[in-house]
């Protein structure tokens, strides 16, 4: 058996753990930088050779953002100032500075809303620059609304984070299984599983953001491939989460695999251990976790193969998956202009599929200047033709108007897993928290 260190287990755990994509793969200094704002470089309206970067940090290995800068300032000479704030108070240190007027000149923001660096929020109050036609190409197709504003693109984003289960191939062969092709199957397969001592899913059903991420997963099929404008729909009251019959059907599926035994002994009580060592020891042989983190459990856990999967669609039904852009960048709007100037040739270099590239094969996801043509890491093969053709939606919580949709749901399914609590008051409870109510 492989072993783990208790620190890289936290940090497993962290990769499970956060709701949105947030930290799941990034890689940076666990100790922060200069976190005081102001712009560096030439005066307003001055050329400038510099520009200042902040980004969050989460453990002590060099981030790609790091890596890219520094390959830029060797190619082009341009100095970037990089500054490092920690990930659990990014969101609020940024913001912070954004409305003080002293924030670096170019930032790092979360697609979409529901958490404080998100950027059609900070867009929206005026705090950042609208970016030029480079970056808007690089914006996935249907994933617009993520990014831009008033038909202004306000960020670039990073990469592509497919987000479905992990699936460790070789703990497989040994248990006899294949990966299940419906709903059917996989239900089949749980009971058999189960019957043997191990289970389908690793899952850690006392921390609500693992179980909200499994909601999600299974919404690929059950919602968005039918509707992918669902989000829509429910922004213009024209749907409801309790009336729908795909989110009623994404929470039978947890009830019908919490009953078939999908799930670990213990699994309502589990915490991030359950999902790394079920993972690593091969006694589960999947986890919802997003793409990047398989990569992760690989890095430092030798001799385990995992794959990306989609969840199982219903029988009969066309397999689909989330993939979501992980982080992006934006520019400050109160910079001085040459640090704008020096930011967005930044990001148009950055922009290049060969940059792309390199940045992503850091962090094990993939490349967002596209997927035709890219070398995807193994890990994605399964889902590599859903890839290709665009068989994916951005992940659901990225468009919800607040966080404590994603907390409504995932507690609630928290308690259903525990054996408390129904579908129905589980969505109702959603509903209520998408209202504001």
């Amino acid at each position: 058996m492989t072993k783990q260190s208790p620190g890289r287990l936290r940090r497993l755990g962290v990769l499970v753990a956060v709701p949105v994509l947030g930290a799941l793969t990034l890689s940076a200094c666990s100790t922060a930088g200069n976190d005081s704002g102001g712009n560096s470089g030439g005066g307003s309206g001055g050329e400038t050779k510099s520009f200042s970067f902040v980004f969050p940090t989460a453990t002590n290995s060099e981030s790609p953002y790091e890596t890219l800068a520094k390959k830029y300032t060797q190619e082009t000479g341009v100095k970037i100032e990089v500054r490092k704030l920690p990930n659990d108070s990014y969101g609020t240190t940024l913001r912070t500075q954004l409305q003080g007027g002293n924030a670096p000149d170019l930032i790092v923001v979360a697609p979409g809303r529901g958490q404080e660096h998100a950027v059609l929020p900070l867009a929206e109050a005026n705090l950042l620059e609208p970016l030029d036609d480079g970056s808007t190409a690089v914006v996935p197709k249907g994933s617009e609304g993520l990014f831009t504003l008033d038909d202004k693109t306000y960020a670039q984003p990073t990469d592509l984070v497919p987000v479905g289960m992990v699936w460790n191939t070789g703990a497989a062969d040994k248990a006899g299984a294949t990966f299940p092709a419906d709903a059917t199957g996989m239900l089949d397969l749980c009971r058999k599983l189960a019957g043997d001592g191990k289970s389908f899913i690793a899952l850690a059903g006392s921390v609500p953001p693992n179980l909200g991420l499994m909601a999600m997963s299974i919404s690929a099929t059950r919602v968005y491939e039918q509707t992918p404008d669902w989000n829509k729909q429910r922004a213009d009251g024209k749907v409801t989460f309790a009336q729908s019959q795909g989110w009623q059907d994404v929470l039978k599926t947890i009830d019908d695999m919490n009953k078939a035994g999908c799930f670990q002994k213990g699994a309502a009580g589990g915490g991030f251990d359950a999902i790394t060592q079920g993972i690593v020891r091969g006694t589960s042989l999947g986890a919802f976790v997003p793409g990047g983190a398989a990569q992760e459990i690989m890095n430092n856990a030798k001799g385990v193969t995992l794959q990306i999967q989609a969840f199982p669609a219903a029988a009969g039904a066309k397999p689909y998956l989330l993939a979501s852009p992980n982080y992006a960048m934006s520019i400050n709007a109160k910079a001085d202009a040459g640090q704008k100037a020096a930011a967005q040739e930044f990001l148009n270099w950055l922009a290049k599929p060969e940059n792309a590239a390199q940045f992503t094969k850091i962090e094990g996801q993939v490349p967002i200047a596209g997927v035709e043509g890219a070398e995807l890491a193994p890990q994605y093969e399964p889902v590599k033709s859903l890839l290709t053709s665009g068989d994916y939606a951005p992940l659901p919580n990225l468009e919800w108007p607040n966080p404590a949709v994603y907390d409504a749901l995932a507690k609630g399914i928290q308690g259903m897993v525990a054996g408390r609590g129904d579908a129905q008051s589980v969505l109702a409870a959603t509903d209520k928290a998408w209202d504001g109510k």
